[in-house]
C-alpha cells in the first residue's frame, strides 16, 4: 500500500492521494462495510493539508457511493453496490450477437499521446501526462454502426496498447483488466465531424446519436470515450 509520505504518493494530485489511500484500505478489508473512517481533520494532520482537500476526496468517495457521509456522524463505508447502482454497459459485439447478427471491428488508430488541458482535468492528471488513443469503428453485417474514440490511463490498462482490437473490443478487454467502479454519461444528437461521417458511410447533413461516456476503476478515471452512431441506423433503448 502507498503510504502518504512515499514519493509516488507525493507525485499525485493532493485530494487523490486522499481518496486512493482510503480506497485502499477499504479494498484491503482493513475498513469494511459500516466502519466509520476518520474524521476529516485527522486525514488532513495525517497527510499535511487542508480539510477541503480531505473535503473533496470524501465527497468524490460518497458521489461514488463508495462511502456515506452523516451529517453530524461522521463518514461510513458505504454497502459495496458498484455494479447495482450502474447503467449497464454492454459489449457491441454481445449485442450484435443478441440480434442474431455478425458483428466485426476495424482498428483506425492506437497510439500513444499526451493528455492536453480538458483531458488532463478529466483523468485528474497533470497536462501531458501520457494516456492511450484507440478509435475502431463497429460492423454490424458489414454496415457500420459505431465509431469509438476513446482515451485509456496507463495506470489501469498497462497493455492496452498490446491488444488485437479486431479479435476483442476495448470494452471487453477493459471489463476484464479494469473492474467497473463507477461510470457517468451523457447522450446527444449532433453533427458528425467529416473523419468521422466518412467511417460510418454517411451521407452530408445526417446526425449522429452520440454516447460520451467515462469510467471509473481502481479509484481513478479509467477510460473517456465518444461513441458516434448514425442516427438513421441506431437507436438506444433501456428499462428501469
Amino acid at each position: 500500500m502507498t503510504s502518504p509520505s512515499s514519493p509516488s504518493a507525493r507525485a499525485q494530485p493532493v485530494y487523490l492521494r486522499v481518496k486512493q489511500h482510503v480506497l485502499a484500505q477499504i479494498h484491503s478489508g482493513a475498513w469494511r462495510e459500516g466502519d466509520a473512517i476518520p474524521g476529516e481533520e485527522t486525514l488532513a494532520r495525517s497527510f499535511g493539508v487542508s480539510r477541503m482537500t480531505v473535503n473533496r476526496a470524501l465527497r468524490e468517495l460518497s458521489d461514488e457511493q463508495i462511502v456515506e457521509r452523516v451529517q453530524g456522524s461522521g463518514t461510513y463505508v458505504a454497502q459495496q453496490k458498484y455494479q447495482a447502482t450502474l447503467v449497464s454497459i454492454r459489449n457491441i459485439a454481445d449485442e450484435i450477437a443478441a440480434r442474431g447478427h455478425a458483428h466485426r471491428s476495424e482498428l483506425h488508430r492506437l497510439e500513444r499521446t499526451r493528455a492536453a488541458d480538458a483531458l488532463s482535468r478529466r483523468f485528474g492528471l497533470r497536462p501531458n501526462e501520457p494516456l492511450f488513443h484507440s478509435v475502431v469503428v463497429h460492423f454490424e453485417n458489414d454496415e457500420p454502426i459505431q465509431v469509438e474514440d476513446r482515451w485509456v490511463n496507463p495506470a489501469v490498462a498497462p497493455d492496452y496498447m498490446t491488444q488485437d482490437f479486431a479479435s476483442q473490443t476495448p470494452n471487453a478487454y477493459l471489463m476484464r483488466v479494469a473492474p467497473l467502479q463507477g461510470v457517468s454519461f451523457v447522450i446527444e444528437a449532433c453533427p458528425p465531424p467529416p473523419e468521422v461521417a466518412e467511417m460510418l458511410a454517411m451521407a452530408a447533413g445526417d446526425t449522429c446519436l452520440v454516447l460520451r461516456r467515462q469510467t471509473q476503476s481502481q479509484g481513478r478515471v479509467a477510460s473517456v470515450a465518444a461513441m458516434w452512431h448514425p442516427a438513421s441506423r441506431y437507436q438506444f433503448t433501456g428499462s428501469f
